[in-house]
């Protein structure tokens, strides 16, 4: 951590009041501060101030307040909106993967028989094929990374 003992208890004075610290650097700190005065001023003034930012109170204007209720409440609208057209995405997924397993052979030898047909040599058919299951997966990811941005330019607003 810090090797300075009075950096570190100043570190975790600040970390306890805020987030917590674990039970080993809180014994240490007990004990550092059983030993130094300037630290123990230093949890004083810092406690001081913490109350005092708790018991300050700020004046809202009404209108900021009604928008902010109205943008929470929009907000959540659409990301309940969001959810609720989730399942479908995955519905016609599974009815994808479904379609796709079910008419591979078909597929396959539908180009097979194209390929063959055409003189193309069997790894251009084949990649042919490869490309053809590939396509629909590109497109959904694309869709969705295209919809995840504009929610993302949403919360940026």
């Amino acid at each position: 951590m810090n090797e300075n003992p009075h950096g570190r208890a100043r570190d975790l004075i600040g970390r306890e009041r805020v987030d917590g610290i674990s039970t080993a650097d809180h014994e240490w700190l007990n004990g550092h501060l059983e030993t130094c005065p300037e630290c123990v001023r230093l949890a004083e003034a810092t406690d001081h101030a913490l109350q005092s930012l708790r018991a300050l109170s700020v004046a809202i204007p009404p209108a900021l307040a009604n928008r902010t209720q109205l943008r929470v409440y929009l907000r959540a609208q659409d990301l309940q909106k969001r959810r609720r057209g989730g399942w479908m995405v995955w519905a016609a997924c599974g009815v994808s993967w479904a379609a796709g397993i079910a008419s591979a052979p078909y597929v396959w030898r539908a180009f097979e028989w194209m390929g063959h047909l055409s003189g193309l040599p069997s790894l251009v058919w084949k990649m042919g094929f490869a490309l053809w299951w590939a396509a629909p997966a590109l497109l959904a990811a694309g869709a969705l990374l295209i919809d995840r941005s504009d929610g993302e330019r949403y919360r940026t607003r």
